[in-house]
């Protein structure tokens, strides 16, 4: 037998201690895993709309992209292409939520600047040059928080674990361990109560 199972005063307070912390875990972990839920639900429904914006924007800039290469030539948009400058600004930093580390993506906007002559170019160029950089930007933005809704499932799946170990297994644990010694103790005390009334009814013949 686990000396933390045998029937004590001490036992029964370390026991009903233990019992105590579990249910106060488990109310936190219920209550963690519940916002991150809610914040897991809005991020889904964020990335259904950013998703559903660059459908729209990335049509919108193919569109244009074809309008200008009908209007310049496919290779003069290809040379065109190749002077804007790879994008190396990205910087990722976190923030976090109950406990998960959530990215957040920031780059230099500076860098989208008219790598070009506007005198030498349709209008269809700027149109499918902002459309575009309009794409990348949703793109990075639904990275985001498709990283973070993937984050946040892996906590949630994580503190569900956890708050089902202490519900199904510590709870009941050590709510069948105070049962127990409570039980044990107060078969004690009738038997000591038994013993002392014998004792007390044989003292009071004699006398």
């Amino acid at each position: 037998m686990d000396p933390r199972e045998f029937p004590t005063k001490g036992n029964l307070i370390l026991a009903k201690n233990s019992l105590a912390l579990a249910k106060q875990g488990y109310d936190l972990m219920d209550k963690k895993r519940n916002i991150l839920i809610r914040e897991l639900m809005d991020l889904i429904d964020e990335a259904k709309g950013i998703q559903e914006q660059i459908d729209t924007t990335f049509t919108k800039a193919y569109a244009c992209l074809q309008r200008a290469n009908i209007e310049h030539g496919i290779s003069k948009v290809e040379e065109l292409a190749y002077t804007v400058p790879i994008e190396d600004s990205i910087r990722i930093q976190t923030r976090s939520i109950m406990g998960t580390e959530i990215p957040h993506v920031k780059y230099d906007a500076a860098q989208n600047k008219l790598t070009y002559a506007l005198g030498t170019t349709h209008e269809s160029i700027d149109i499918a040059r902002d459309a575009f950089r309009e794409v990348k930007d949703l793109t990075i933005k639904l990275s985001m928080v498709e990283n973070a809704a993937y984050r946040l499932a892996a906590n949630i799946k994580k503190t569900q674990k956890r708050a089902n170990a202490l519900k199904n297994i510590t709870i009941p644990t050590y709510s069948a361990l105070v049962y127990n010694i409570t039980n044990e103790l107060e078969e004690k005390e009738r038997e000591e109560f038994t013993r002392l009334k014998v004792i007390k009814r044989m003292k009071t013949k004699k006398g």
